[in-house]
């Protein structure tokens, strides 16, 4: 029987910490839907086919040949997105005891809707764990290099974006 997860987010923009969770949860199943959440109500600064080229770009980097992944947009519930995917598995990374007591919240809602997809918590690596998106786009709204934060194409697509406006 495939294995499948599911991880999720904005990915405005793809950073090093969205890479690491998508790697190590890669090397828990057999194929690994990425999706990219689409919201109405928020201006997102990249457009979501901009995220998902850059998410092609990074799972191919980092893609394991016995784990298949895809990357999907959706505008659902993520629940609902995973078991579209035919996922059993939602894996959501943790950065610090903020992020843990709002996904755990998230894992229990989750679980009331679909008892069948189970939450598995990957905490952050030393190394991403300060990486947030956020705070990616604020300091490359200022000029800042935020090339420890990102990869490099991201970084260059970052610069552009900015110079443009």
């Amino acid at each position: 029987m495939e294995r499948i997860g599911f991880t999720s987010g904005s990915f405005d923009p793809v950073t090093n910490g969205h890479r690491d969770v998508i790697a190590r949860a890669a090397r828990m199943v057999d194929r690994l839907v990425v999706g990219v959440g689409v919201h109405p109500g928020k201006a997102p600064l990249f457009a979501a086919e901009e995220r998902v080229e850059m998410l092609r770009a990074e799972a191919a980097a980092v893609a394991d040949t016995s784990c298949r992944i895809e990357i999907v947009t959706f505008d659902t519930l993520t629940v609902a997105a995973a078991k579209a995917a035919g996922a059993t598995l939602i894996f959501r990374g943790l950065r610090d005891g903020t992020d843990f007591d709002y996904e755990m919240q998230m894992a229990g809602m989750n679980g009331a809707m679909a008892p069948e997809v189970k939450t598995v918590f990957l905490p952050a690596s030393p190394a991403s764990r300060h990486i947030t998106a956020t705070l990616v786009r604020q300091i490359a709204g200022m000029g800042g290099d935020v090339s420890a934060f990102v990869p490099p194409s991201v970084a260059r697509r970052l610069k552009a974006k900015f110079a443009k406006e």
